[in-house]
């Protein structure tokens, strides 16, 4: 049974997955999740599983910044502004990072913060009817964090498109990209002996 709120973590056969845990907000970031997803990377990092699956519950893999923590934000001090920011950047940098095979396997919409967590592990798995967009220029804001990861993964150029656009890529776009290594059907994902595996793992 997982020790998280938000995360639930599960072994087996060396594969632990984690799950981002919240459907009912699809699974939206809050510093709680951001914080946890942490924890069980690092978890996933000491023990002696030998691959990592990434993936969130229900029907989206991460809808991006939970906007009941967006609407509170002007009332943060700009030191508690700063520690989400190094909270989120740390994530991002740990998945980037992470010394075992990482795969995210995208369940469903992967949005702002969310698409970042989904793009940014050695492999990405996506169903057919996965989106994908940095959608934060719609509200006011700048996807600083991400900009450095994306700008390796596809090139200025790309970046700027897709950052100030605010566009959504559909699954098929996003693996023309580079973004998603393979389009899988949502029975293959998952399982420990499905087709993606014998490939990349």
């Amino acid at each position: 049974m997982s020790r998280y709120h938000h995360v639930l973590t599960e072994t087996r056969n060396s594969v632990m997955t984690i799950t981002m845990n919240r459907p009912e907000k699809r699974n939206a970031l809050c510093p709680l999740l951001i914080d946890e997803l942490t924890l069980a990377l690092r978890e996933a990092e000491a023990s002696d599983c030998g691959i990592v699956i990434l993936t969130g519950a229900g029907p989206a893999f991460c809808a991006g910044l939970d906007m009941e923590n967006l609407e509170t934000m002007h009332a943060s001090t700009p030191e508690e502004n700063r520690r989400d920011s190094e909270n989120m950047a740390l994530v991002l940098r740990t998945l980037y990072d992470f010394p075992k095979p990482i795969i995210a396997a995208v369940n469903g919409p992967a949005i702002a913060g969310g698409m970042a967590l989904a793009t940014i592990p050695d492999f990405t798995l996506a169903v057919p009817e996965a989106k994908f967009g940095y959608t934060e220029v719609r509200v006011g804001f700048v996807p600083a964090i991400v900009a450095s990861f994306l700008v390796r993964q596809v090139g200025e150029l790309r970046t700027r498109d897709l950052l100030l656009s605010g566009r959504i890529l559909r699954a098929q776009e996003a693996l023309s990209l580079g973004l998603v290594t393979q389009i899988v059907e949502q029975s293959d994902m998952m399982p420990q002996r499905a087709p993606w595996r014998r490939r990349c793992c």
